[in-house]
């Protein structure tokens, strides 16, 4: 037996063509390297494959019989072959990302409008998820690539840093009597304050400023998305957590406004992570380029 291949292809094509010059010819080698390949693959199995004909050369009864194997062989080898092309070329394939709702939302959605409409063959699956699940699901093998607010530090996973995003707390009208006053943070505790009730970067990153002040920020009201966060706060029910540019149509049209602190409150990096040392889909790669 043997597993030398390429005396399989020479088998195939002298077969399938009928003559070694052709199928010399096809795989552009010599027709006295076509004879040889065939002489090592008959003495592999100890039969005769080909007999001589007039007109070249026809398979004997074992011959035919492994050429109806080898024939499916190539025939799922050129399938292969195909589809790795247009996946190279992007013509098919999938696109897995994670990330947060609100970044689907407000960051990612222009770039996934623009993914789609150039690579339209390309499958987008995305899973929503809170950072820590997202770095899960990238572990787990469940995602391509997430987006997510930094800092990540895991040695398992490359981080490429994108865009600086700022929070702020925001109110409606009828809080309007803060809009031109400057809160401490125990002043604005008095008042109803509404965060993400998810394990959020952003909710721990106020926790932790609150803290550093020695206050204990607890909300009035939880919410299980960005978008109840702002229509909360638009509609009177407390001061809303959010980051700043993805409420910037509520803050152009007035119907939310800041509220300005008495501290800074630092800006946050929106980056994406992949796994450390492991190749990337040709789909991915063109999307991370992109981003």
């Amino acid at each position: 037996m043997t597993n030398n291949y390429e005396l399989y292809k020479v088998f195939y094509w002298a077969a399938k063509t009928g003559s070694l010059s052709q199928a010399a010819k096809a795989l552009y080698i010599t027709q006295p390297s076509v004879s040889h390949a065939i002489k090592q693959l008959e003495d592999s199995f100890g039969i005769t494959l080909f007999y001589r004909t007039s007109r070249g050369v026809s398979l004997t009864q074992e011959g035919s019989l492994l050429y109806s194997y080898v024939e499916q062989s190539q025939i799922f080898i050129a399938l292969a072959e195909e589809k790795m092309a247009a996946l190279k070329n992007l013509d098919s394939g999938e696109l897995r990302i994670g990330g947060s709702d609100s970044l689907f939302k407000h960051f990612l959605l222009p770039y996934l409008e623009e993914y789609h409409r150039k690579y339209p063959g390309i499958r987008l699956h995305l899973n929503h998820g809170t950072t820590p699940e997202v770095i899960t699901f990238l572990k787990e093998g469940r995602i391509d690539l997430g987006v997510v607010r930094l800092p990540i530090v895991d040695p398992q996973l490359e981080v490429r840093e994108s865009i600086q995003l700022q929070d702020c707390f925001v109110a409606g009208e009828r809080y309007a009597e803060l809009r031109d006053k400057t809160l401490s943070l125990p002043e604005l505790m008095e008042y109803p304050v509404i965060l993400f009730s998810r394990n959020s970067r952003a909710r721990m990153t106020i926790t932790e400023l609150f803290q550093s002040y020695g206050h204990k920020l607890k909300p009035e009201i939880e919410v299980g998305s960005v978008d109840l966060l702002i229509e909360f706060a638009r509609r009177g029910l407390g001061i809303s957590y959010v980051t700043r540019e993805f409420v910037s149509q509520e803050l152009d049209n007035g119907s939310l406004f800041e509220i300005k602190l008495d501290v800074d409150i630092p800006p946050s990096h929106l980056g994406t992570m992949t796994m450390r040392n492991m190749p990337l889909t040709s789909a991915a790669t063109r999307f991370l380029e992109m981003v």
